[in-house]
């Protein structure tokens, strides 16, 4: 049976400038970094929590894909084609918010109401597509406007 997702991948460009944003900018701790000889294995996660790790994957730089197919998954990642790579929880949507944009983070939703929370989506320097979440207990509550917002009226 399974338990547990353990790790996920995000394709990124360069592992070096992914460090710096994933834990220079976003907070992140280094899982794993090995010389594999065939591929840097690097992996980050959130302080405290080791057991769910993302690994930042060069495309190309495993045996897994083709020149041509590296090619391709870089251009869809540049151009944030990869859909949300990763969602994560925050307790303030509003200050990491704040935050992240004072260190240089492109937004591309302010902090916004949503049914389950607040939540907002950066990129990475790469074109990958990330939102944080701010959930909320219990009902939220729904103005007109905010379905106006939601069905794009």
């Amino acid at each position: 049976m399974l338990t547990n997702i353990n790790i996920t991948g995000i394709y990124v460009l360069d592992q070096d400038e992914a460090l710096d944003f994933y834990v220079g900018k976003l907070g992140l701790e280094v899982g794993s970094d090995v010389d594999m000889g065939f591929m840097r294995w690097l992996t980050v996660h959130l302080p405290g929590d080791p057991d769910h790790q993302l690994l930042l994957e060069v495309p190309g730089g495993s045996p897994a894909h083709s020149a041509e197919t590296a090619a391709q998954l870089r251009d869809l990642v540049t151009k944030g084609a990869m859909g949300a790579v990763v969602i994560f929880n925050t307790d303030d949507c509003q200050k990491l918010f704040e935050e992240l944009s004072a260190k240089g983070v492109e937004f591309t939703d302010k902090p916004t109401k949503q049914p389950y929370g607040i939540d907002c989506a950066f990129r990475d320097p790469f074109g990958n597509h990330i939102r944080a979440t701010q959930r909320v207990e219990g009902p939220v509550e729904v103005t007109d406007e905010d379905i106006a917002r939601w069905s794009g009226k």
